[in-house]
């Protein structure tokens, strides 16, 4: 089995740290390691460096080899610029399967939490079983806690198969990001999952599947695949990208396939969507603060999260805040609006604020 990390995103949800040369994955969130660092080494069990592939944009590349310098060479895969992830995916599915032909491929985003490593990879193995014997595109839903509005969902239906004990389902419906009312009644049928943005497949089998739902892109592809390894392999990369429209995998053949099957995951996942995702998982004082970096003094409030190393925050008398201080940038945001965050990055793009992107 192959595995394909996903390390191209700019994480703008968690801006100020996270900036285009020095994005989400590339932070430590929980503990000593970086995310694409522990992306990595929990693939390990299951599938060793010299299977795993990074696909990341040609600013980011560097520090990215810098975090994983197992892996060979010619295993980081360069897009020239950003085109969300059906063209993302496809790009790396042709250097893989130039490299590795018919083999299977689990598809993972570089930044995402997940607590429980056995549960992952017996979740995995049964996935690309199930990819194998069925031909199929498999996904892994999560099963849901309390009725997000911040994931997309996945509606399961009749049980197409098990596999070592893990029940493999037909997909009946992909659905965006809902409010609310509709994420409850979600939650109360039982039959959506919260959608992970893991997928596995046969290599051939999602180029397939471009072929048949976005020709543009899988031209485009078959250009790139004829100049791997010449010496115009990188100038046809870069006009071909110039060209192709940006979709992402989900909306762009998902929706529109008609065998795809679902795994239900148990395994502690959580996508760090934001600083509320994150004050959330850490652990907390008496009054529900979470205090990082320096000795911060914090009088008279509760249900604060503050990062800094930087500098010591002094408090008095204020709730539910984020406070994360860079040193160039310090951002103050109450915990309900911690997805408007990336709403900054865009004020900063159009006052040409360039040094705190």
């Amino acid at each position: 089995m192959l595995a394909l990390i996903m390390a191209g995103g700019l994480g703008t949800r968690f801006w100020p740290k996270s900036r285009r040369e020095h994005p989400k994955q590339l932070l430590k969130m929980f503990g000593e390691k970086t995310l694409i660092q522990n992306t990595a080494n929990r693939l390990l069990p299951i599938i060793p460096y010299e299977n795993i592939y990074v696909v990341s944009t040609a600013e980011q590349l560097e520090k990215i080899k810098e975090q994983l310098p197992e892996l060979p060479d010619g295993n980081f895969i360069v897009e020239p610029m950003g085109k969300n992830t059906a063209p993302c995916i496809g790009l790396a599915s042709v250097f893989m399967q130039k490299k590795h032909p018919g083999e299977t491929m689990v598809v993972l985003p570089a930044d995402h939490l997940i607590l429980n490593d056995q549960v992952f990879h017996e979740t995995l193995l049964a996935g690309a079983k199930a990819a194998n014997e069925l031909d199929s595109l498999v996904t892994i839903g999560i099963e849901p806690t309390y009725p997000a509005t911040g994931y997309g969902y996945i509606q399961s239906e009749d049980t197409v198969k098990n596999i070592e004990g893990v029940d493999i389902f037909k997909v009946k419906t992909f659905a965006e990001k809902p409010n609310e009312e509709t994420a409850k009644s979600f939650i109360q049928s039982g039959d959506f999952l919260w959608n992970s943005g893991i997928f596995i497949w046969k290599t051939e089998r999602i180029l397939g599947e471009i072929k048949r739902s976005l020709p543009e892109l899988y031209d485009g592809l078959i250009k790139i695949d004829e100049n791997i390894g010449t010496a115009s392999e990188a100038d046809v990369v870069n006009r071909v990208y110039g060209e192709i429209t940006g979709i992402s995998i989900d909306y762009g053949i998902m929706e529109a396939a008609e065998d795809v099957i679902v795994l239900r995951g148990s395994f502690g996942w959580n996508d760090l969507g934001s600083w509320e995702e994150v004050y959330k998982l850490h652990d907390k004082d008496a009054e529900m603060n979470v205090l990082l970096g320096q000795q911060h003094l914090v009088k008279d409030s509760k249900g604060c999260y503050i990062d800094s190393n930087e500098r010591s925050i002094a408090m008095v008398g204020i709730d539910n805040l984020i406070v994360v201080d860079t040193g160039d940038v310090i951002l103050l945001c109450p915990r309900e609006r911690a997805q408007d965050v990336k709403a900054l990055v865009d004020m900063a793009k159009q006052k040409m604020l360039t040094q705190y992107l």
